[in-house]
């Protein structure tokens, strides 16, 4: 075990108890994935919202083997005191990690650094790790089993009986997702050997696995007859190390030739399809206490088959009923289910998918003239302020090597471009902070930003948001080398931040993330200094709709504003010099439209072009300032 692991401080929600659980349910997930993981390489602290807690009550019951602490949110590091748990924060208490993926994915990660042999805990994030990586903002998936379904679950439990008739659309909508076709990696090889098994009609000719597995030195059964499907036989098979029959793996010519369009689809075993992963980690705590309180309610599961099953199948995971009880988790047993005649089903056509309708018309042809003749029409032009100060420079041949944007390991040409952008961004930050001021470097990358204006104004606090956490740890140990005392290091999604601060800046914050990072500006009455990037990217979200402004919603639909956004991107200099005036042109129109929005919030916000302009092609810059 490595020291700096042992030290790692991991502080988690307390709200209250409820049955086997503790809430919030992050916390529940975050304390079954510890016991899953045999890992004892943090010292854990719950923080309890409420003022009377009993902390030998909470312990002895709930948390198993695990030694806890209990500390109230005034005796947070103050980092952690600025984020929403759960958070885990390293020995110098300058870097925090924050949010449940981030955080159960950094405890995967050390279990393994810290033995090497629990491979299969490693593989709990997925092909590429990227496992529940994407922010639930962009990402529809993560933002069911990270934020929907846990507080689906806990607004269920704590309905009135009159209130908690009906299943939570967020869990049809799990229940839906399970039932749609499986894509993995190298799919189209799995197809064709379930085409084979079909032709064969082996389905039960698999025996990958026997009747028993060892579990951690106990004999635990797996199955009472052989598995029903070659889907089944591979996950099992990954989980327990053993290679799926060579029978299975020759191909037949005749299979060889199908075509991939004529391949049977792969049905789901677990969560994200054929793998136990992370997803399925999250989920089980959840559907576990839906479940236990649906059954004492009397409810029929049988709208929820393909559900029931997976909780089934998810605790023939070895690892998972020792974790389970760790955790004084009662996990119930039901007989396979199988999807009721159509017309006894809840119709789960009735819940949408999300964002459905305001995306359908995501694809567009044509060009965006016809757009921008309309706002011309209505008085509606791409305007520019003056830059205020154009030839202000850092003194960049002076300065430390370590606060250089070369030392983020860029070649030397985009080192001064880096440089010219930075020039831009830093003169309008210095303008408008003050001695004590917090200043919050939102998307920080590699910390280009943050490390200039905590080096250039140390007499302000910086804070680097960022959620990879190789860029981030680049950014730190820059900062290290330079000796930075005003910094900290926050891995996060932007929605997991919540502390105050003075000014938010953001270098080419891509697609809706310019708009998250203004809502967080606005929301706490801070000042902004932001260049966008990626308008491609833009696209209606839970939270952020476009048009932004008033004045722009009433002109234009969301497919006109979403053709403005993808001519946006045509500013690349290899492009001819027409297609990159109108894509400047189309820029200014999405900038305008949210400077607008801010300002009918009561802020003053300018759209600047960078100096130089061939800085980026992507080179507005906002600045906004509250009234």
């Amino acid at each position: 075990m490595k020291d700096s692991v042992a030290e790692e401080h991991l502080y988690l929600g307390f709200s209250h108890q409820y049955r086997d659980s503790i809430f919030p349910l992050h916390t529940s997930i975050s304390l079954f994935l510890l016991s899953y993981c045999d890992c004892k390489l943090f010292k854990i602290f719950l923080v309890p919202t409420g003022e009377n807690v009993d902390g030998q009550f909470v312990t002895k019951n709930l948390l198993g083997d695990l030694e806890v602490h209990l500390i109230s949110r005034c005796q947070l590091p103050v980092v952690v005191q600025s984020c929403c748990l759960p958070a885990v924060v390293m020995k110098d208490g300058k870097f925090c990690r924050a949010g449940l993926s981030v955080v159960l994915r950094h405890i995967i990660q050390k279990t393994y650094d810290a033995d090497p042999s629990k491979k299969d805990v490693l593989e709990l994030l997925g092909f590429k790790k990227t496992c529940l990586k994407a922010c639930a903002e962009v990402s529809q998936w993560t933002r069911l089993c990270e934020i929907s379904i846990p507080l689906a679950v806990e607004g269920f439990l704590m309905a009135s009986p009159e209130h908690c008739q009906t299943i939570p659309p967020d869990i049809l909508q799990l229940e839906r997702k399970l039932g749609e076709p499986v894509r993995v990696h190298n799919d189209d090889k799995i197809r064709r050997q379930k085409l084979q098994q079909q032709k064969a009609g082996a389905k039960d000719a698999v025996p990958v696995l026997g009747k028993e597995a060892t579990e951690e030195g106990k004999t635990v059964e797996m199955h009472e007859h052989p598995l029903p499907s070659l889907e089944l036989s591979i996950a099992f098979s990954k989980l327990l190390v053993q290679e799926v029959s060579d029978a299975v793996n020759r191909e037949a010519p005749c299979i060889r030739r199908t075509k991939t369009s004529d391949l049977p689809l792969l049905d789901h075993v677990f969560a994200e399809g054929l793998y136990f992963t992370l997803a399925d980690i999250v989920l089980l705590p959840c559907i576990h206490q839906f479940l236990v309180s649906s059954k004492k309610q009397g409810k029929n599961l049988v709208n929820l088959p393909l559900i029931s099953n997976w909780y089934q199948r998810v605790q023939k995971v070895p690892g998972v009923k020792k974790a389970a009880g760790k955790c004084n988790m009662e996990l119930l047993q039901f007989p396979e289910l199988m999807p009721a005649p159509e017309e006894e089903l809840q119709d789960l056509s009735s819940v949408p998918h999300e964002l459905e309708e305001e995306n359908e018309d995501s694809h567009f042809i044509g060009g965006p003239r016809p757009t921008m003749t309309k706002l011309m029409e209505n008085g509606i032009e791409a305007k520019f302020s003056p830059h205020p100060c154009p030839n202000w420079t850092l003194d960049w041949t002076n300065l430390p090597s370590a606060v250089s944007p070369g030392e983020g390991k860029m070649s030397r040409d985009r080192a001064l471009r880096k440089q010219q952008q930075l020039n831009n961004l830093v003169a309008a930050v210095t303008k408008l902070a003050k001695p004590g001021d917090v200043i919050v470097d939102f998307c920080s990358g590699g910390g280009h930003v943050g490390i200039v204006l905590a080096h250039m104004m140390p007499s302000c606090q910086v804070v680097l948001i960022e959620n990879k956490e190789l860029s981030l740890m680049r950014a730190k140990d820059r900062s290290d080398e330079l000796g930075l005392n005003n910094i900290w290091f926050i891995q996060a999604n932007l929605d997991y931040f919540n502390g105050t601060f003075n000014i938010g800046v953001a270098l080419h914050a891509c697609g809706v993330a310019t708009d998250m990072v203004i809502e967080h500006c606005i929301k706490a009455g801070a000042a902004f200094v932001i260049s966008p990037c990626c308008y491609g990217f833009i696209q209606n979200t839970v939270k952020f709709k476009y048009p932004r402004s008033h004045k722009f919603k009433e002109i234009l639909s969301y497919k006109e504003h979403m053709i403005l956004c993808r001519f946006a991107d045509q500013t690349a200099v290899q492009l001819p010099p027409e297609r990159r005036i109108i894509g400047k042109q189309c820029m200014g129109l999405v900038d305008l439209d949210r400077a607008w929005a801010a300002e009918e919030r009561n802020y003053s916000v300018q759209v600047i072009s960078m100096e130089p302009e061939t800085c980026s092609p992507k080179n507005n810059m906002f600045v906004g300032i509250p009234a």
